[in-house]
C-alpha cells in the first residue's frame, strides 16, 4: 500500500492515508518517509475520510467492516482493492510482473535497479524496499521513471495474480506459502497465459516444471535451461558465477539469490541488454531491507536479520547458515495467526530437519497485526512438536531475556516477516554482542 501510495504522490495526486499500525505508533520511521513524500496521514477510524476522495483504495487484509471501508461505501466513493488498483496502474505500462512464493520482491527490486542504472527510467511498485532507492521521502518500494516501462510485484496471496496482464512476466519458484501447491500452480499457469510476450520460469523447481507455459524462457543452476549458471563459487557473503562466457559478481550470499539474479539477466538479455552491460552493474546491487542485513561481523561473532518467513525461505537460509558458521542461535517470529496453523506442520518439519545438534531456535510470540484473527495457536505449538523431534527449542515471550544472556552465542540470526521492530531487535542484540568484544 505505502508502495502505490508514494507511486502514485510521484504522479502528483494528492494522497491520504491511514494504517492500524500508525495509530499505535506515530514515531514509525515510514510515517515519516510518507510524510515527506507529501502524503497526509489521518486515523484509522474513517474520520478522514469524506466528499472529496475521488478513490479508496484498500488492501485486502483490511476487514469489509473497518470504519474506513464503510464511511467510503455510505458516501458513495468509488473502492478499489490494492492489487485491483496495482492491475489498473500496471495496464498503463509495459509491464514486467514478478511472481513466486520466495524471492519476488528482491528480484523485482534487482530488476528494477538494474534497468535503472542502464539507463532505461523504469517505473516501479514493489514489496520490499530496495537500498539504492531509499532516501528520506522514499521508502525504496516504489520508483517514478520516465519510460511506458514498469516493474511490479505481483503477489498470488489473495488471488489476484490472475487479473495482471504484463507484457512479460518472471515466476521465480512454487512451493507452499499463502496456498497449497496445486491451488497455487494453477493461479500460476493463468497468470503465464496472461502474458503477452514472454515467461522467465526457474528450470530447476519441479513444482513449476509441471505447470503449463507457452512462451518460457528457463534459467537454472542444476538441469539445462537456456540461462544456466555455470563456475558457480559461493562465498560467504557474495556469489561469482558464469553465464554464456560472461563472469558475473552478485554482492548477496546463498545459492537463494543466485536464483533471484539469474531471471534478471535472463529477462534483460531477452530485452536485448549485453550480458556485459548487465555484469557491469550487478555488483553495484545491494540488496533490500531485511533481506540477509548483517548488523555486525568481527569474524568471530555475526548478528543477522532476514525476511524468510516461509518453510522455503526459511530453508533456504538455514541451508546457507549452515555451510559457514557453527552453533547458531536462530530467532524466529511467526508471521500471523492463519499463516501459523496453515503451515504449522511445515515450519516444525522444516526446524527439525534444519537444526543442528548444536544450533538452539527461539520463538518468539506470534506477530499480532490487530483485526479479526482467530487466535487459536500459539508459538507454544510449534515448539512442543520441535522439541519432540530432538531439538533445542525455547518460546521467548519477553525480548529482554535474550539481551540478559547474550554470551551464549556467536551467531544470531533473527527472521520474520511483517513485524518492523525485528530489525531493532537484530540491531539491539548486535549492540549488546559487540559490548562484548569490548
Amino acid at each position: 500500500m505505502s508502495a502505490i501510495a508514494s507511486f502514485m504522490a510521484g504522479r502528483g495526486h494528492l494522497i491520504i492515508g491511514s494504517d492500524r499500525l500508525f495509530d499505535r505508533n506515530i514515531v514509525h520511521p515510514l510515517y515519516a518517509v510518507l510524510e515527506k513524500k507529501g502524503i497526509t496521514i489521518v486515523p484509522h477510524d474513517g474520520s478522514g475520510m469524506d466528499k472529496s476522495i475521488d478513490l479508496a483504495v484498500f488492501s485486502t487484509a483490511v476487514e469489509v467492516t473497518q470504519p474506513e471501508v464503510t464511511k467510503a461505501r455510505d458516501l458513495g466513493i468509488p473502492v478499489k482493492t490494492r492489487p485491483g488498483y496495482l492491475s489498473d496502474i500496471a495496464s498503463e505500462f509495459k509491464t514486467i510482473a514478478v511472481a513466486g512464493t520466495s524471492g519476488k520482491s528482491t528480484i523485482a527490486g534487482m530488476l528494477a535497479f538494474v534497468m535503472h542504472q542502464l539507463g532505461l527510467e523504469p517505473n516501479y511498485i514493489g514489496g520490499g524496499r530496495v537500498k539504492p532507492f531509499k532516501s528520506p521521502s522514499n521508502a525504496g518500494n516504489s520508483l517514478n521513471g520516465n519510460s511506458n516501462l514498469m516493474v511490479i510485484e505481483a503477489c498470488e496471496s489473495d488471488d489476484s495474480i490472475t487479473h495482471y496482464y504484463p507484457a512479460s512476466s518472471i515466476i521465480a519458484n512454487l512451493d507452499l506459502d499463502h496456498h497449497a501447491i496445486e491451488k497455487t500452480s494453477v493461479m500460476f499457469e493463468t497468470f503465464g497465459s496472461n502474458t503477452r510476450e514472454i515467461v522467465v520460469i526457474n528450470s530447476d523447481d519441479a513444482n513449476l516444471m509441471r505447470c503449463r507455459f507457452d512462451k518460457a524462457v528457463t534459467f537454472s543452476v542444476k538441469t539445462s535451461s537456456q540461462y544456466r549458471a555455470k563456475v558457480i563459487e559461493y562465498q560467504p557473503f557474495r556469489t561469482v558465477f558464469s553465464l554464456h562466457g560472461t563472469d558475473f559478481i552478485l554482492s548477496l550470499p546463498g545459492q537463494y539469490n543466485l536464483y533471484n539474479a539469474l531471471p534478471c539477466i535472463a529477462l534483460l538479455s531477452e530485452m536485448g541488454i549485453p550480458l556485459n552491460d548487465i555484469a557491469q552493474i550487478l555488483p553495484s546491487f545491494s540488496g533490500l531491507d531485511r533481506r540477509f542485513d548483517i548488523h555486525l561481523d568481527t569474524g568471530k561473532h555475526l548478528v543477522i536479520d532476514d525476511y524468510a518467513h516461509n518453510p522455503h525461505k526459511i530453508s533456504s537460509l538455514m541451508g546457507f547458515m549452515k555451510t559457514f558458521r557453527h552453533r547458531v542461535c536462530y530467532i524466529f517470529q511467526p508471521h500471523g495467526f492463519g499463516p501459523t496453523r496453515f503451515m504449522k506442520q511445515e515450519y516444525i518439519e522444516v526446524f527439525a530437519r534444519n537444526l543442528r545438534e548444536e544450533d538452539h531456535l527461539i520463538l518468539l510470540p506470534i506477530y499480532d497485526a490487530g483485526g479479526t484473527a482467530l487466535r487459536d495457536i500459539s508459538s507454544e505449538d510449534l515448539s512442543y512438536a520441535i522439541e519432540g523431534a530432538g531439538k533445542s527449542v525455547e518460546v521467548l515471550h519477553e525480548r529482554q531475556a535474550l539481551l540478559d544472556r547474550i554470551n551464549e552465542w556467536d551467531t544470531y540470526v533473527v527472521f520474520g516477516a511483517r513485524d518492523e521492530t525485528l530489525a531493532d531487535y537484530a540491531k539491539e542484540i548486535a549492540l549488546r554482542v559487540k559490548g562484548l568484544n569490548k
